[in-house]
């Protein structure tokens, strides 16, 4: 498959999703994949404030009664990484799935400064991100995903149906890509851009 070249907007903005506190507790989650998500997104991160671009941060705050989200919990917080990076950076905040779902509203801000081009990091792979990237094609921004700018967790279904980490990360990747909701794309590539 040949890869075509990258173009980043210069208004392009980089959306992270629920890099939050609660998303370390193993014993709440299960067994995570890419162990290097949070290298990628704090150097995207670095990158699109270095050249001006707008960062937005979502936050999942969870209705769940006991969610390691909820927003009376320490789980709720940003992890390090991205409190270090805050800076300017827009703040939205969400109950479900979709950032596009949350307050204040994320396609009236990206509208209001004329952004087409999103760019989609975060976690859940499979959850938040695929949500948000699917519903950001749907609107008719050009969407990217750097997959190895996200994670998740190991997910059973029905009737005993399980699948790993990785595999929801794959499948993430073929929905995405294969239904053109989004460009799967890699840290590296953008970072070259």
């Amino acid at each position: 498959m040949t890869q075509t070249a990258i173009e980043i907007a210069p208004d392009s903005a980089l959306l992270v999703i629920d890099v939050q506190k609660g998303f370390e507790d193993a014993s709440f989650w299960g067994p995570r994949n890419n162990p290097a998500a949070e290298e990628n997104i704090a150097a995207l991160m670095d990158a699109w404030k270095a050249s001006g671009r707008p960062v937005v941060l979502v936050q999942h705050a969870s209705r769940v009664a006991g969610s390691v989200l909820a927003p009376d919990q320490p789980g709720y917080a940003f992890k390090e990484l991205v409190e270090q990076r805050r800076y300017e950076s827009l703040l939205v905040t969400k109950t479900v799935n979709s950032a596009f779902y949350g307050t204040p509203d994320l396609a009236d801000w990206l509208t209001a400064r004329g952004i087409g081009q999103v760019v989609v990091a975060g976690i859940q792979t499979n959850m938040c991100v695929e949500t948000t990237a699917r519903m950001a094609g749907n609107l008719g921004y050009d969407v990217l995903v750097p997959l190895d700018a996200t994670h998740t967790f190991d997910l059973a279904g029905p009737e005993g149906l399980a699948l790993t980490a990785d595999e929801l990360a794959t499948a993430t990747a073929v929905n995405l890509q294969g239904g053109s909701f989004a460009r799967v794309v890699t840290t590296a590539q953008l970072l070259a851009a």
